[in-house]
């Protein structure tokens, strides 16, 4: 049978996270009442002149240098015209010919390989408006809150071969974004879309096949389920010697299926001409090096360094610097508590369950690194033991109190005092002279029951090494 190799790429959407709109000064603040955020300017009004946002060319160059891509001293906005109720000057304003940067990569790790994914270009455009459809009558609501805010639109070369690289790369993106603070890469408000153009081609073809492009993916496991189904559906119908169409698709997430939404369009179909209303823009060498100096340190370099100064498995490494703000609340607890894979232990198997991973930081996360490295040092000590820590870390989590606070108030101190221990022991000794026998005899699974008997006698708090050593020795005389 023939087999086939996906081919895909994708067009990344990235609103930028100016505090105005990219040809306007209206706010691009998500959340507020339907046309709230509107002037004649971004409503396309006859008379009115757009002016390009200083910041949102920054952002851009930004992520261009993050990306590894050629910025041109050169660029300019386009007419792209097409007819749709959220838009309301009949046409949007992006970069066609020359776009500002061009032939980048990003580097993906797939099941512990590097994958080299090239960027085509990345360019400037403007969002459209939104249609809000009503459930309980066929009409729709428009509203133009979101037309004009400030995009990248980042398109790769069509070197993807499967939906988990898609979803890899995505997430890539997203943390690229975030490190550079150019935009919050929420999904599920919109700030970051993705459109995905998939085809298939039998193994060892150079040529592309017909290509199908997916819409309507909000997250990253429908991104990597839609194109899991559309090769299914492809494959079929290649299968069947049919041809596949070149077409726009919708992903229906309810039904986990593509569904066929319009002919795909040309380039000449959005009759592309040069915006006269903005002149080209020219960016110096000097600007954008000035730029370059403000990068922070990327993913990558991190995940670098971790490995190296820490000496982090990988795998940890991967984790802590998946999220800027994961990896600064790392670091913060360093300062106070040098022991780096202990530290990483705790954040990622402790703190990530009680917290999402990109809501983990010293602003959000209600145990500050520094009661985290507390509570570390109080295990260190002897005070409490590494159980009692983990349970202790969960209610300092829930109550938002310092882990340190809580087991002074609690009187959780572990108890380290021999002759506390002993008597304990001793007493549970005498309650139970049937087992005792059973130990001497050669049973010595009895041990753990009096180990349980003597915490319980102490409220859990006795010292467990401590108490191994002290019962091992009163059961030995």
């Amino acid at each position: 049978m023939l087999q086939y190799e996906p081919v895909i790429g994708l067009e990344v959407h990235v609103h930028l996270n100016t505090n105005s709109k990219v040809f306007c000064s209206c706010s691009t603040q998500f959340g507020l009442s339907p046309n709230q955020n509107t002037c004649p300017v971004c409503l396309g009004l006859p008379g009115v002149l757009p002016v390009f946002n200083r910041q949102v060319l920054i952002n851009a160059i930004k992520m261009a240098f993050a990306t590894n891509c050629a910025i041109n001293e050169r660029s300019i906005f386009a007419r792209k015209h097409y007819f749709y109720p959220d838009l309301p000057k009949g046409f949007q304003i992006s970069q066609y010919e020359l776009p500002l940067a061009e032939h980048g990569e990003i580097i993906i790790e797939i099941d512990g390989n590097s994958r080299k994914i090239g960027i085509t270009r990345i360019h400037i455009e403007e969002d459209a408006g939104k249609l809000v459809h009503d459930e309980n009558r066929p009409i729709s609501y428009v509203d133009l809150n979101r037309a004009s805010v400030p995009l990248i639109e980042i398109v790769s070369e069509p070197d993807i071969r499967t939906p988990e690289e898609a979803a890899v790369y995505l997430k890539k993106i997203r943390t690229l974004v975030r490190y550079l603070s150019i935009s919050d890469g929420n999904m599920e408000e919109g700030s970051l879309r993705c459109d995905a153009n998939i085809s298939l081609r039998p193994v060892g073809q150079e040529k592309f096949g017909v290509k199908a492009e997916l819409k309507n993916m909000n997250s990253f496991r429908n991104v990597q389920k839609a194109l899991e189904y559309e090769i299914k559906r492809q494959t079929t119908v290649l299968l069947e010697g049919k041809q596949v169409i070149q077409e726009t698709r919708l992903w229906d997430v309810a039904k986990n299926i593509t569904l066929s939404m319009r002919g795909k369009e040309e380039a000449h179909d959005y009759r592309y001409f040069p915006e006269p209303d903005i002149p080209p823009v020219i960016v110096t060498d000097e600007f954008t090096q000035e730029i370059k100096k403000s990068l922070p340190e990327l993913p990558d370099d991190k995940f670098n360094r971790f490995v190296k100064d820490y000496e982090l498995p990988l795998y940890d490494a991967g984790v802590l610097t998946s999220s800027i703000s994961i990896a600064d609340y790392y670091e913060s607890c360093l300062k106070n508590y040098n022991n780096p894979k202990t530290v990483s232990n705790w954040i990622m198997v402790e703190l990530l369950r009680l917290i999402p991973s990109e809501e983990l930081s010293s602003d959000n996360c209600p145990v500050k690194p520094e009661g985290l490295c507390g509570l570390l040092q109080m295990i260190d000590d002897g005070k409490i033991s590494g159980k009692m820590g983990k349970e202790i870390l969960e209610k300092a989590f829930n109550s938002q109190k310092d882990p340190r606070a809580l087991v002074e108030e609690q009187g959780l101190s572990q108890v380290s005092d021999e002759n506390i221990i002993v008597e304990a022991i001793n007493k549970i000794l005498s309650e139970n002279p049937k087992e005792v026998e059973k130990y001497k005899s050669g049973k010595a699974k009895v041990f753990g029951f009096f180990v349980g008997q003597v915490m319980k006698e102490t409220k859990g708090k006795a010292n467990p090494g401590l108490l191994n050593d002290l019962l091992k020795k009163e059961l030995d005389k």
